[in-house]
């Protein structure tokens, strides 16, 4: 398979009088239609290496990282970032990812059909049955001309799954989407977007403190080691294969 994204010895620092936290990915690789899980307590860092992988935050040290989407050439994300590339990362971004946020983020004045729409919007896609097919298989066909705010909060995450795979990215990010919902509306969910991510073979990098949860689904974990360094005023924590 496709190596879709490879880092090695990435960093990520946010530091304030010499106390701080450190993100460190020593060496990560993920294939083609892998299904990966981040799991670990809060503050371990999870979003903000999913914002990395998303091409919207980028790290401070890097010696490689680099995104070959499945249906797309090969880029190497640390050169575009040393050049401030933001355009052409831009572009990658809203070709090749969809991102669900934990609060999903919907646009609350748009519809259902309408904040699904945008990324094809944005695209300049041509209408088709996407909409519709997408929304049936997520159980959402019936709300497509409701405001988010009519919804429940596990229609509301269904939108969110739809909006980031309508345009049929190769790669879906994201950040304890199920985490505000109950456990069995969260396993319905994610029962229901693991079936759709495998027929459209797309590689699924998502977070998780619900440890329980991301074996049940059978996903591929990175391990995480976190503790203090440097005396103790840095709180480190390691993300790696």
């Amino acid at each position: 398979m496709t190596v879709v994204y490879s880092l090695k010895n990435v960093v990520k620092e946010r530091l304030t009088d010499g106390v701080g936290f450190r993100l460190v990915v020593p060496y990560v690789q993920i294939r083609a239609q892998e299904h990966i899980a981040l799991i670990g307590h809060s503050g371990c860092g999870k979003s903000t290496l999913l914002d990395m992988l998303a091409l919207i935050l980028h790290p401070d040290e890097s010696d490689q990282f680099s995104l070959h989407p499945i249906d797309g050439e090969s880029h190497d994300i640390n050169w575009m970032w040393q050049r401030r590339r933001q355009g052409h990362l831009s572009q990658i971004r809203k070709h090749h990812i969809g991102y669900v946020l934990q609060s999903g983020g919907l646009l609350p004045y748009l519809t259902v059909r309408e904040n699904i729409e945008l990324p094809r919007q944005l695209l300049k896609l041509p209408e088709d049955d996407s909409i519709n097919s997408i929304s049936r298989v997520l159980g959402i066909h019936r709300q497509l001309d409701k405001l988010p705010g009519l919804l429940s909060a596990g229609e509301r995450q269904r939108v969110a799954f739809a909006r980031a795979l309508s345009h049929r990215p190769s790669i879906l990010i994201a950040d304890e989407p199920t985490a505000a919902l109950d456990p069995i509306t969260a396993q319905k969910i994610m029962a229901v977007v693991m079936e759709l991510i495998k027929g459209l073979k797309i590689t699924l990098i998502t977070a998780s403190h619900d440890w329980a949860h991301v074996y049940k689904m059978e996903l591929r974990t990175l391990k995480q080691e976190a503790g203090p360094v440097d005396n103790g005023k840095v709180y480190q924590s390691r993300f790696s294969d």
